[in-house]
This record gives C-alpha cells, structure tokens and sequence, in this order.
C-alpha cells in the first residue's frame, strides 16, 4: 500500500496543493487528473521524493518512503513525460540498453513481438531522433514491460497516442492490476478503464 497522508506544496509563496490524503492499494489505478499548471506532476514528484513537501508524509508498505528510498525506487518505474531515450542510438539499441540497465531476462524474440504490438517495429533500426512524438512516447511506454516493477508512476502517458495504441496501454495497465500492480498516472485525458479512481486537480 502506498499512503499519502495531508501532503501539501508551495512554490515561491503559492499554494500548489493542500491537504492531499491518499491511500493505494495493490491492484489499484488512480489518475491525477487536472488542466495544464494544476500540479499534477509536482504531485508526483513529490510522491516520488524528487520535490520536497511543504508538508505531510509519504508511505509504502508501513515504512516512510525518506527512510525506505532504495527498496521504494527498486520497485518503482517512473515515465515521464519527455524523452529518455538516446536519440542517436536505434530503437533496438535503446531497448538493448534497457535490458542491460534493468536486468531484463526478456528474449529478442520477445522484444520484436513487443515492437510489433505497439507497431513500431518497422522502426527497430531508426535512430530515435528521427521518430515521431507518438512513436517515441510507445518506445518510452516499453519501460513498463522490461522492467517489470511493482508501482508505475506515469506522466500524461497517453500524449500522441493513437486509438489502437490507447487500447493496448489500457489493457497492459489492467493486466498489470491483475498481477496487484499499483498505477498511478496524471492526465487530462479520462482512458476507458474499469475501476479506475479519479482524483481531480483544480
């Protein structure tokens, strides 16, 4: 269980928010949702201990997460919502050194399957600066799978995204559930997802 508990911020003497209580639990997905500059990405910034509150406390499975960063951020994949990738590496290069970086046991074969169901594995020996925004959000998207972790924390995932690449992420996030996965994005856009809960930013 992650626990928020009377979280609030401030920058430079305004109130971003105040008095955020929030429990989730495994098998869980909650959206942030809010316009542009209501702070949903600080919040998750916060949650994640990149910005410090102005108060209140943060929990993961009983423990503060200040006092708990390490076993918190080994069970944590965070995609924001700009490019990480190297733009002068291939997509399979990028992927490659992906799997090297998280330890992935995943096979090439399954590697091009992934690419084939997100449909950019045309692209597989492109170099990622001559991608489209919703080619590269898919590539950044791909991070879930390899990394295989416990909480995805996302910023605006579903930027650029066509119709059939929704779907696919609404199911990869419901399958994720499925196996007590705990989600938690921000954005503006509402996907189509059974028992999502939705937090509103003003």
């Amino acid at each position: 269980m992650l626990l928020v508990n009377n979280l609030s911020f401030s920058r430079n003497g305004v109130k971003i928010f105040d008095d955020i209580n929030l429990s989730i639990n495994n098998g869980q997905i909650i959206q942030i949702k809010g316009k542009n500059g209501s702070g949903k990405t600080t919040f998750l910034k916060v949650i994640l201990n990149i910005l410090e509150p102005e108060s209140g406390e943060i929990f993961w499975k009983g423990k503060k997460i200040k006092k708990n960063l390490f076993n918190f951020y080994n069970e944590t994949t965070f995609i924001m919502d700009k490019n990480t990738s190297t733009k002068n590496l291939t997509v399979l290069d990028n992927l490659n050194f992906l799997k090297g970086l998280s330890s992935s046991k995943l096979s090439y074969d399954k590697v091009l399957l992934l690419l084939e169901t997100f449909n950019i594995q045309q692209y597989k020996n492109t170099k990622t600066m001559y991608l489209s925004a919703g080619e590269i959000k898919k590539l950044e998207l791909l991070r879930l799978v390899f990394e295989q972790k416990k909480i995805w924390i996302l910023d605006e995932p579903y930027n650029h995204l066509d119709e059939r690449s929704i779907e696919i992420l609404n199911q990869t996030f419901i399958d994720h559930t499925k196996k007590n996965g705990l989600i938690i994005f921000a954005s503006h856009y509402e996907p189509k997802i059974n028992n999502l809960e939705v937090i509103n930013f003003f």
